[in-house]
């Protein structure tokens, strides 16, 4: 598959997705019709990236400093998927419906929409929280902070309750996330100028829930003291806010021309299970395949 997202992404963060993508009446009934109307849309799934990371660039240099989305302009990304039993027919886009397989079954269709004002305040609020707390006090001040809150009000409002149906990550790909994926699930190579540009892996939330309850209950028993084991049950929580017939996607963004081909999901899954079965020398050498592949890319972070 060939595409040209993130242009002019260079010297920019790698940055990764998981994304839920959740039948139309899953959402808010107020909800629904603009979901519609962004299905109906012929933007392609290149357009729609391109159009989420120019906005992004634009806050940044927005007048007046302030970085917040205003939500006026809040993406929605769609997927096509086949009524046969949970398989994946292409990878949609703004409004991208699919052939099917061949046509013999029908399409349906998934939405994620972007929720840009809703990610921005909680990642704002982790910022605050975290060690750059001060720093960031500084690059965003309490009126923006004020500002921003009300929209989430405003959100929170009409929609209700969100679930927030994106979770992000710079500079690597967390490995709880791969628990929730095997080689044989559907995957998109997207391709452009000699690079691969993302590569894209989907399953059922069926299947990632049982994948990542697997995982947990493995590691509760052999290895409680492991941190993977709070982010797996971070991670089934959130699974759980979504109706049963979601999809979730793994979206490597531009981190995938520097691993794919890549095996972290075999690695993750055969490390958890030599921790069942006591072979520390199994664990040992899953986590050393894992940390020579992504250890490089989160040093990118620090590096000037």
């Amino acid at each position: 598959m060939t595409g040209s997202l993130y242009r002019g992404q260079a010297g920019l963060p790698f940055s990764s997705t998981l994304r839920a993508y959740e039948p139309l009446e899953a959402f808010p009934a107020g909800q629904q019709e603009a979901l519609r109307e962004a299905g109906a849309r012929s933007e392609s799934r290149a357009a729609v990236e391109n159009a989420e990371l120019l906005a992004s660039l634009g806050r940044i240099t927005r007048p007046g400093g302030d970085p917040f989305p205003t939500g006026q302009t809040d993406l929605v990304r769609v997927l096509a998927v086949s009524t046969s039993g949970g398989g994946n027919d292409g990878d949609g886009g703004g409004g991208s419906h699919g052939d099917g397989d061949g046509g013999s079954w029908p399409a349906r269709l998934l939405y994620c929409p972007s929720q840009l004002v809703l990610r921005a305040g909680l990642a704002a609020n982790a910022l605050l929280e975290g060690i750059h707390g001060p720093l960031a006090q500084l690059l965003i001040p309490e009126e923006q902070r004020d500002r921003h809150q009300e929209r989430i009000d405003q959100v929170k409002a009409r929609e209700g309750a969100a679930r927030v149906h994106t979770r992000a990550s710079t500079w690597g790909i967390p490995f709880s996330w791969f628990c929730l994926f095997q080689e044989s699930d559907p995957t998109d190579v997207v391709e452009a100028g000699g690079r691969i540009v993302t590569v894209r892996i989907r399953t059922t939330l069926a299947a990632a829930l049982e994948r990542v309850r697997h995982a947990v209950a493995h590691l509760a028993l052999a290895a409680p003291e492991l941190d993977m084991l709070e982010d797996l049950t971070q991670l089934t929580e959130w699974l759980e806010l979504f109706h049963p017939d979601s999809v979730v996607e793994l979206d490597y963004g531009a981190v995938a021309d520097k691993v794919y081909p890549d095996d972290s999901p075999l690695d993750v899954r055969l490390g958890i299970e030599c921790l069942a079965e006591g072979d520390m020398t199994g664990a040992a050498a899953a986590y050393r395949r894992l940390a020579s592949r992504w250890i490089p890319i989160r040093q990118l972070a620090r590096a000037s």
